[in-house]
């Protein structure tokens, strides 16, 4: 950094060996002090900081009058002799915390108006004024360290398929609208009134084109976009490594994902234990009640449909009697001695995953038992569920009673959510794939099957007599990339017979002539010889949000949008003027 540049070192680098060295460094005013006769100042820049010392002994006095006028966020220059720090004094939280320097020059490079926040990490500052001044708020050391660690391990990524003969290829931003779950951002066209490009959701056809077209192995660290509600784990425009290969089976494309992630997690301090665990679906979403489970920790869900068979307890006895329908529970330990109108209100927390009400049994410390239903359970029945759940004083078990998928979520979502209200630890990192989704879902909304990842993915070969006679029991080749309970990525096999993936489109409500409409071109694409292929994309942004400790993908993105869409600092989006929609053929009504 220091070749061209206007400084020989930057404010993180300096230590003891440089001790005696006649150094220029430049930066922002961050602390300035004025000790009756001695002005420190820490000069801070994207690496670190590093403290000056301005003596009228070593200094000259124009020197040093200019730093009793210096205020905080003034970039400046300055030189001098690089020292130790008196004894007692170093500061242990700094690298550069052994040294100072003595400044002998100083060059005000601008002023500065005063911040609307200060520029430090540990400061309850409204996340609106924060995005407001995005700017100031980049020079907080966090987000520096947070863009710098993104930086490193997107090159890290860039590296590891390097070296290992993937091609980087660039897919156009304005391409055809093919929704694909989410809706697009559309873009009208001047040239050709009345028609509109997208901005692409994923490069997914693209990269089968790609393959199709012999690049063989491909990766993208691609823009994306989709015109979705947000979270704080959700933008609308957002970047993932875009994946995939093809000549391959789906133990190769995972084989070949694991070490490129090895290598690149190593280089952030992170170590993945190869080959990863493999869950499958159904196992993961019968034992976590969700597909991508955190397993640092158990409250893992059992099916306790069996103790409760011949039940005085109509609900649990009904289900019990019923094909498909389920009674299931988790054991939240130490929730058992909260008080009881704080159990009664995790009902509305279960009625936001699906729930009706929400059954529970509170094992108090003292030995009783609290429960507007365990007066209808026998002695036996409560024995049996004590073993099954591992009931221990303090404990709470809350139950569901749905279908096996509907029991499973509304738990999952239970579990995710005592766990964090328990503040229960969980200590490193979690990494796992969780394989073989189911191809199809039912959509209560359309009545009709959808896919559980994309129309694309390929069915498992065995299975494909079920696309008739029972597609919702159909698997495919998927997995996903789960770290630390969030999905971190997600990919498959694709099809790669044109008349599989026609029937496959049929099957999810598509007519030839919308099949074709919307994806002719890869259709054409698949009749000439595409070839066996498989990918992949990381979220590089929810990635690199674990990595950094936060639970919000805004803290590592430079410019980020609010929870509706909005670009604080930039106004967006804005209002046009009627001389540009009139350009591009559009009228607002």
């Amino acid at each position: 950094m220091a070749q061209h540049s206007m400084h020989t070192h930057t404010c993180g680098e300096l230590r003891e060996s440089n001790i005696g060295e006649e150094v220029t460094l430049t930066g922002w005013v961050w602390h300035r002090r004025d000790h009756g006769g001695l002005i420190f100042v820490d000069l801070r820049d994207r690496t670190g900081v590093t403290q000056l010392e301005f003596d009228p002994e070593v200094c000259d006095e124009g020197t040093f009058h200019e730093a009793e006028t210096i205020r905080s966020e003034w970039p400046i220059q300055v030189s001098g002799t690089v020292r130790e720090r008196p004894e007692g004094q170093d500061n242990e939280k700094l690298a550069t915390g052994a040294i100072e320097v003595y400044v002998t020059k100083i060059v005000v490079l601008n002023t500065s108006k005063t911040p609307p926040f200060q520029i430090e990490d540990h400061l309850d500052t409204a996340e609106d004024v924060r995005l407001r001044y995005r700017y100031l708020d980049l020079r907080r050391p966090k987000m520096a360290q947070n863009l710098k660690m993104r930086s490193d391990f997107t090159f890290a990524l860039r590296e590891a398929f390097h070296k290992r003969a993937f091609m980087e290829v660039e897919t156009p931003s304005l391409f055809k609208s093919t929704p694909e779950g989410a809706r697009d951002f559309l873009v009208p066209s001047r040239m050709q009134p009345g028609h509109f490009y997208a901005l692409p959701q994923s490069p997914q056809l693209l990269k089968e084109l790609l393959m199709v077209g012999g690049v063989e192995r491909y990766y993208q660290v691609a823009k994306c976009f989709r015109d979705e509600d947000l979270r704080k784990d959700r933008q609308p425009e957002f970047t993932q490594v875009d994946v995939e290969m093809s000549f391959v089976s789906q133990d190769d494309v995972m084989g070949e994902l694991e070490e490129v992630l090895a290598d690149a997690f190593a280089k952030m301090g992170v170590k993945l234990e190869l080959p990863l665990r493999r869950i499958n679906y159904w196992d993961a979403m019968d034992t976590y009640g969700i597909d991508k489970p955190d397993t640092r920790y158990g409250m893992t869900l059992h099916d306790v449909t069996s103790i409760f068979s011949n039940s005085k307890f109509k609900l649990f006895a009904s289900a019990a009697a019923t094909e498909g329908q389920y009674v299931k529970a988790i054991n939240a330990k130490g929730a058992g001695k909260w008080p009881r109108a704080k159990i009664d209100r995790l009902a509305d927390v279960a009625a936001e995953f699906g729930a009706k009400g929400l059954a529970y049994i509170a094992f108090r410390e003292d030995g009783s038992v609290t429960s507007p239903i365990v007066k209808f359970f026998s002695d036996d029945e409560m024995a049996a569920l004590r073993s099954e759940m591992e009931v221990e004083p303090g404990d709470l078990v809350m139950f569901a009673v749905a279908d096996r998928l509907q029991a499973d979520q509304i738990l999952g979502g239970m579990r995710c959510h005592m766990a964090d209200a328990l503040d229960v630890p969980r200590q490193g990192h979690d990494f796992l794939w969780v394989v073989n989704f189911p191809l199809f879902h039912w959509d209560e909304d359309r009545k009709c099957l959808d896919s559980e990842h994309q129309p694309f993915t390929q069915p498992n070969e065995d299975q494909l007599d079920l696309l008739e006679a029972d597609p919702l029991a159909m698997g495919s080749h998927t997995y996903d990339f789960v770290m630390d309970g969030y999905e971190a990525g997600g990919g498959g096999m694709r099809i790669h017979d044109a008349k599989l993936q026609e029937k496959i489109l049929e099957k999810l409500g598509f007519t030839p002539e919308r099949a074709h409409a919307q994806f002719g071109f890869l259709m054409d694409a698949l009749e000439f010889g595409a070839p066996p292929m498989g990918g992949f994309a990381l979220g590089l942004d929810r990635v690199c949000m674990l990595l950094a400790g936060a639970d919000n993908i805004r803290e590592v993105m430079a410019f980020p949008k609010t929870s509706s869409g909005s670009d604080l600092m930039s106004d967006a989006p804005s209002e046009v003027s009627g001389k540009q929609l009139k350009e591009v053929s559009l009228r607002l009504l």
